[in-house]
């Protein structure tokens, strides 16, 4: 039995239709309106499906603390908007960004493929999920995507102290003919905040050059880098990247970085607040006369990894994917029970 893996005793099995049923009773009960509950509860359920636990039901009671904060809106209904030939704006209303997702998609993908490239801008939402679903979206409709946000203020830049850049994450999806489209999504910090969470509820510490304590000294525990900063991953290039996901996804479409996403937050201790943009690329416009040829020379880059033994991002999801579509997921008794106390609807089986 691996490190830290729970014993088989203390895990519950559930299907992934069961997943999707407790999380969507947990949704409903905190007040979220079903158009808001679906689409969470979809990619909740789709991040267990790829044995993404720290973006699957450990994500659920944040979703409630959330839903329960003065700031979410209930009642968001996404507001749709065209405010020129390749750009659609949603503004979520200060509900969850899926929700805007799902509305801004169908249009997204209409303009991408008249023009070659267009953008989608989601204002006012709350974020708490992984982008690698959306832009998998995207890619499966035959549009090569990008997709990012800020987040909280909690990441230090190369040679600072002090928590001014957020996770930050960035994604990208790019379409394969008969084959699951090349997919990476990754936090711009050294380690995933959700990913550091966990380390401390397993009393893991973590590598070296993930965080620092509240006194700006370097820390390996979990709980003082929480309470004090992660870092860039890169050093520098990774500040840099950082960067420019807060200034394209905030001021360029007229939202709020990071550190506004925390002052916002005054202490509610919710998701972000804050937008996210996702440019959409259309290849069979983009790429001339001979997309076979296109085709061909991507393929042939993607080879040259496989043939050498090297894994593709996200070639662990889609195995994971094959096999949980029947066997569904485990997850520790310990978070099932938290949740069932939520509200979440007890599986027969567990």
């Amino acid at each position: 039995m691996a490190e830290n893996t729970p014993p088989v005793a203390d895990m519950v099995d559930l299907s992934l239709e069961e997943v999707r049923a407790l999380t969507l009773s947990v949704l409903r009960k905190a007040g979220l309106t079903e158009a808001q509950a679906a689409p969470v509860a979809e990619t909740i359920t789709l991040c267990e499906r790829d044995g993404r636990a720290s973006h699957g039901l450990l994500r659920l009671p944040g979703c409630v603390m959330t839903i329960e904060s003065a700031n979410f809106n209930l009642q968001a209904e996404p507001e749709v908007a065209e405010p020129s030939a390749a750009v659609v704006r949603v503004d979520a209303g200060f509900g969850y960004s899926l929700p805007a997702f799902e509305r801004g998609l169908p249009l997204l993908e209409e303009k991408a493929k008249a023009l070659g490239v267009a953008v989608l801008a989601i204002n006012n939402c709350f974020h708490f999920s992984a982008l690698w679903p959306e832009v998998e979206t995207l890619a499966r409709r035959g549009l090569a995507a990008l997709a990012m946000t800020p987040s909280h203020a909690w990441v230090a830049p190369f040679g600072g102290i002090k928590p001014v850049l957020g996770t930050n994450p960035l994604a990208f999806g790019w379409p394969r003919a008969d084959k699951n489209p090349y997919v990476f999504d990754f936090a711009t910090s050294a380690m995933a905040r959700s990913d550091i969470a966990m380390a401390g509820t397993k009393g893991e510490t973590l590598p070296e050059g993930c965080g620092l304590d509240a006194q700006g000294n370097p820390s390996t525990v979990p709980a003082e880098v929480l309470a004090g900063a992660m870092t860039t991953f890169g050093g520098h290039k990774g500040t840099a990247l950082s960067t420019m996901i807060e200034l394209l996804a905030g001021p360029l479409i007229g939202d709020m970085t990071s550190r506004d996403s925390m002052e916002f937050d005054a202490g509610e201790k919710a998701a972000p607040c804050h937008g996210e943009l996702i440019v959409a690329f259309d290849p069979a416009l983009l790429g001339g006369d001979d997309p076979t040829l296109n085709e061909a020379r991507a393929e042939a880059l993607f080879a040259a990894f496989t043939d050498q033994g090297a894994r593709l991002p996200s070639q662990q999801r889609y195995q994971t994917r094959a096999r949980t579509q029947d066997t569904g997921v485990s997850i520790p008794r310990a978070l099932y029970d938290r949740i069932t106390e939520l509200g979440g609807e007890r599986a027969t089986q567990a």
